[in-house]
């Protein structure tokens, strides 16, 4: 990580002008922050056939970004993130081919003792929610609850994108453990106010011990009245999660609860599921596993079962190696097998 300390152009207009002794500027900072993550081996999803390759993203998918602060005074801050996702393998820009180039976050607000204000493209607490309660965190390869939720197959899984445009968020302050966030995102759109996507989440930590709730609702998948083109009918989605970790020295264990309501129209759906994992220290790594359930119910009848078991070895603090392999399973399509070694890089 490298950071830069930058005197305002107010200070530095100051000093060429002698007055810097009688004078004081806020100090403002800039930090450049990503990681580089490739892998190699085979992906094969449930019903395709499987694909050989050297890909971005094994454990996490490649990023970069800019975040700055300026005290205001008053413990009053401006703050800003402008986040990318990216491909090393390719050069290409953005989680997938037409992403947006600062895909992952993209925000200014305000930072206080009573939270944090900001405004712009978020990732969404539902996303976080996912992602801390599983040993594989947000691999959209090796990590079955990140298949499930974010990957969906015949039906199943989330709407509305892991990152919302037009959004405002709100974030507390720590209570003792306790905090929460909340986010709302407009449409955008004439004539659109009811076209909206909300949710938030409510974390607690103490010591080893880590549990959050996550909700959301959306009206819209990527653009007002989209939902139709995903299934005749869709008009909103509903998604809750619960999960907890618990860390006891010689072992990390993970569990997430997931319920989601498809509001489809003349008949609906809904599905149940989970996620157990583990993560045990072993060496200078840590070996990792985890097992994901989701049965969809209603005018999608679909069951998807999906396990993974990997090994991350850290070189050092900012480098890992890791191997991992998943098996996903999903009514009506044969069996999908994903495989293969990685290397991760922090900057």
């Amino acid at each position: 990580m490298k950071v830069w300390r930058l005197l305002s152009i107010g200070t530095a207009v100051a000093a060429s002008l002698g007055l810097g002794a009688t004078q004081s500027f806020a100090q403002s900072s800039v930090t450049l922050f990503g990681q580089v993550d490739q892998w190699i081996g085979a992906k094969e999803l449930p019903g395709a056939e499987r694909a050989w390759g050297v890909s971005g993203g094994g454990m996490q998918t490649s990023y970069w970004g800019l975040k700055g602060q300026e005290d205001l005074g008053s413990n009053l801050k401006a703050i800003f993130s402008i986040e990318g996702f990216f491909s090393a393998n390719n050069g290409q820009y953005g989680a997938y081919k037409g992403d947006a180039f600062f895909s992952r976050n993209s925000y200014v607000g305000l930072e206080s003792i009573y939270g944090t204000v900001t405004a712009g493209r978020h990732t969404t607490p539902y996303f976080v929610s996912t992602v801390l309660f599983n040993p594989f965190v947000d691999s959209y390869n090796f990590s079955p609850v990140v298949l499930h939720t974010f990957l969906g197959l015949q039906g199943q899984g989330l709407v509305g994108d892991s990152g919302w445009n037009n959004s405002i968020q709100y974030q507390t302050p720590d209570f003792g453990g306790l905090n929460a966030t909340a986010i709302y995102a407009f449409g955008n759109a004439a004539g659109q106010t009811g076209q909206n996507k909300w949710g938030g989440t409510v974390g607690y930590t103490h010591g080893p011990f880590a549990a959050m709730a996550a909700y959301q609702q959306v009206k819209f998948n990527f653009t007002p009245n989209d939902l139709g083109t995903v299934a005749p009918g869709f008009s909103s989605q509903q998604a809750a999660q619960l999960g907890a970790a618990y860390d006891f020295g010689l072992a990390k264990l993970y569990a997430q609860y997931q319920y989601m309501n498809d509001a489809i129209a003349p008949v609906g759906a809904h599905s149940n599921g989970g996620q157990v994992g583990v993560s045990v220290p072993l060496g200078a790594g840590k070996a990792l596993a985890s097992y994901a359930y989701t049965k969809m119910v209603g005018s999608i009848d679909v069951t998807r079962n999906t396990w993974s078991v990997g090994y991350d070895y850290s070189l050092s603090k900012r480098t890992d190696v890791y191997a991992a392999y998943l098996n996903d399973r999903a009514t009506g399509l044969s069996s999908g097998n994903t495989f293969g070694v990685g290397i991760r890089t922090y900057f």
